[in-house]
């Protein structure tokens, strides 16, 4: 009978999950009376450190947004911002001058979005500027399009209605209440970043180490400081509370009330970051594959997993409709993605049972019925709907990866930008200095071998009680939310390798998962049983110790540099911007149309109202076609052509800048010259090879040679203003 006994025991184990068997062995680890009650003294142990660790979450939190507030401040003197004295007279009033050069600190697309938060608050009523952004006419020439369906500005919206609604004007300017939101988000940021890491390590003290080092990490964390309106520093904080959530509903025994509010609380945060980012899909795409692959290796909850994915389809398209059943969204890989996942599922059962060989069998099909059906669904949404929204990602991709080389002009746009490019080495210098990236590292390393072993358990089946025993050393640091942590900064840190302006969502990230490990039982005791050291005693001081010290050193080598960095004033001072954009207020029509190059534009709009022919949102093809042909003014084309196309967009004005028509910051082959140069089939200027299919082009550079005052150009454009860095020609109104 002890034999029957034993052998029973033992088949029973072969089916606990290995998560489950972690979980079980925590939980005989804490410190519980016989009882099963929780002792009086351990309740107020933990009442007292939730409200220290809140309290220093709160307070972290908010010096990080006072921080990067001060940091904006002292480097543009954005509260007085000073004009030389020339400037002062060109304009009709100092604060006039005073608000363009503010205005002009919004750079590129950062501009374009502040733009409809000032055109809402500048109409006579809400309902008014909601129609004005309905039926926008201004933002392209001679089309009227609906803004909220083309871009994510609803947050502008609620900003200016808010604003309107509440007795802070005479206190609070409207720019002050905008970049202050933006600032106070960063405070949510952090505290989001804290709590996932407390949530992970079950110790408050991880969570102050994450923050320190997002802040001693900042100029690779965030860059909110000097691009306040871009659409990642609205969405990323929603992102990371959207993180603790599902790290918090990942823990086990959840009572039903907290795991129904936990979801509530993934499903607001995923709409709000779904809602402020135009990539989002994108990001929660790579959310989706981190879920798909857990799932698949048995390492997370099928239900939850299954309410996740519903919560991102219910949560896109929810702002789907809300942007006007925008096109882009419809055709998301997302969307494909979740669907198909959720097919195969009904389609496919019994997965997770079986041996080794026929698991793996099955998951091999199961993965590829996804991946077809994803392709079925994604091609069938774009052919039926005609979608071709994002048709220059795929192509960049396609390009960037080495599927071919490109010619297409926007394929080559990202490409030739830094932003788009490879993670730059020093980056890993930087995150080094701070001990960031040896940490994470160390971190990464444990708990990749942790996953794989879990992995082939969960996969084999096998219980043997001596691999279990060994195995317990292993699973006690892969509970379901640091599975998932662990798959999300691997994910995430691909992506960021390949793309830099992706950073931003792994090494905030990374600063939670190196100090989650720093901080970790599990992970302490796994190496400490691992050299057969461990005790109780060595596991307690060990961790403690290591996040103190790491503290301390953060603190004695950054915390003068920071004050220093705090104390160094500057100011923003583009006085050829201002000048021309004080030029365009008083000199040109109201109505006039007005052309030039995406990032300039999208300040002429913000800083005069005038309509423009092309802007840096760059979500649609046709205006992708249409800023192409605009920038045919930096190609090599003849005068009546460039006439020709831009009057096609009933432009009025032109606007060439010295910076491209020259540019250098690019090298050869990827000057905007050059690019035009490839896509219209003419070599390009300097010393270098040029595809051998490329020609001469019969016509000298527009941008050169209409400065010449020839006849042939003076005909269709006459100089109407000019400085240092910028020419604006008047167009001939019939030729």
């Amino acid at each position: 009978m002890k034999v029957i006994d034993i052998m029973t025991t033992i088949r029973h184990r072969k089916g606990i999950k290995v998560t489950e068997v972690a979980e079980d062995h925590l939980a005989q680890e804490k410190n519980v009376k016989p009882d099963g009650k929780v002792g009086s003294g351990e309740k107020l142990w933990k009442r007292l450190s939730l409200t220290v660790g809140g309290t220093v979450a709160i307070s972290l939190g908010l010096l990080t947004s006072v921080y990067v507030a001060t940091l904006h401040e002292n480097d543009l003197w954005f509260s007085n911002i000073k004009e030389d004295f020339g400037m002062i007279q060109s304009c009709s009033r100092v604060h006039s001058c005073k608000e363009v050069e503010r205005e002009i600190s919004f750079r590129t697309e950062c501009g374009l979005y502040y733009s409809y938060y000032k055109e809402m608050l500048q109409a006579t009523s809400i309902q008014q500027g909601l129609h004005g952004l309905i039926y926008d006419n201004k933002t392209e020439s001679l089309r009227t399009i609906n803004v909220l369906e083309r871009m994510n500005v609803y947050q502008e919206v609620f900003l200016s209605i808010l604003y309107r609604i509440l007795p802070i004007q005479k206190y609070l300017e409207p720019v002050y209440f905008y970049i202050y939101t933006l600032f106070g988000l960063q405070a949510l940021y952090v505290i989001a970043l804290y709590v996932t890491s407390w949530l992970l390590s079950g110790t408050w003290l991880s969570g102050l180490l994450a923050a320190f080092w997002y802040i001693t990490n900042r100029i690779d964390t965030t860059r909110v400081e000097f691009t306040i309106p871009l659409r990642e520093n609205w969405a990323l904080p929603f992102f990371a509370v959207q993180i603790a959530a599902i790290t918090y509903l990942f823990r086990s025994h959840l009572r039903p009330l907290h795991e129904k509010l936990t979801l509530l609380a993934v499903f607001i945060s995923t709409f709000l970051f779904s809602l402020t980012w135009q990539f989002n899909q994108f990001m929660m795409l790579m959310q989706a594959l981190v879920l798909f692959i857990l799932d698949c290796l048995d390492m997370l909850p099928t239900a939850k997993v299954t309410w996740l994915y519903i919560i991102q389809l219910t949560g896109i398209l929810l702002v789907c409709v809300l942007q006007f059943f925008n096109s882009m969204i419809l055709g998301s890989l997302l969307i494909s993605f979740n669907v198909s996942v959720l097919l195969a599922r009904t389609v496919q059962k019994n997965m997770k049972m079986g041996c080794l060989l026929n698991r793996l069998g099955k998951l091999f099909f199961h993965v590829l019925m996804v991946l077809c059906l994803t392709l079925l669904v994604n091609n069938f949404i774009k052919k039926i709907l005609n979608l071709e929204s994002d048709e220059h990602i795929f192509k960049f991709l396609k390009a960037k990866f080495g599927f071919g080389a490109t010619r297409d002009f926007d394929a080559n746009l990202y490409l030739c930008e830094e932003a788009f490019g490879l993670l730059p080495f020093n980056t890993f210098a930087r995150l080094s200095d701070t001990l960031l990236f040896y940490a994470y590292l160390f971190v990464l390393l444990l708990m990749a071998i942790a996953a794989a072993v879990v992995a082939y358990q969960n996969l084999s089946g096998s219980a043997n009680v001596q691999s279990t025993d060994k195995m317990e050393i292993c699973t006690i640091v892969l509970k379901p939310g640091a599975a998932y942590n662990l798959m999300h900064t691997v994910l995430f840190g691909c992506l960021a390798l390949s793309t830099m302006r992706m950073k931003y969502l792994w090494t905030s990230h990374m600063c939670v998962f190196a100090s989650f490990g720093l901080c970790s039982t599990e992970v302490w005791g796994f190496v400490l049983k691992s050299v057969r050291l461990y005790t109780p005693q060595r596991l307690c001081v060990i961790r403690y110790l290591v996040p103190i010290i790491t503290l301390l050193y953060l603190s004695y080598k950054f915390c003068p540099g920071m004050m220093d960095e705090l104390s160094e004033l500057r100011e923003f001072y583009d006085p050829d911007t201002v000048e021309l954009m004080n030029w365009i207020k008083s000199n040109t029509p109201k109505k006039a149309v007005i052309a030039g190059s995406m990032q300039l534009l999208a300040g002429v709009k913000l800083c005069t109202g005038r309509i423009l022919t092309n802007h840096p949102h760059y979500e649609d093809k046709s205006l992708r076609e249409r800023t192409k042909q605009v920038y045919q003014v930096y190609a090599k084309r003849s005068p009546e052509d460039v006439y020709s196309i831009l009057r096609s967009f009933g432009t009025n004005y032109v606007i060439l800048e010295d910076s491209i028509c020259y540019e250098r910051r690019h090298s050869r082959g990827c000057r905007l010259r050059d690019l035009l140069d490839i896509a219209n089939g003419h070599v390009m200027d300097g010393l270098g090879e040029n595809e051998p299919d490329l020609k001469a082009s019969l016509y000298p550079r527009f941008c050169e040679e209409i400065k010449k005052n020839l006849s042939s150009y003076s005909m269709y454009f006459t100089r109407v203003f000019q400085n240092k860095t910028f020419h604006v020609y008047k167009l001939a109104k019939h030729k």
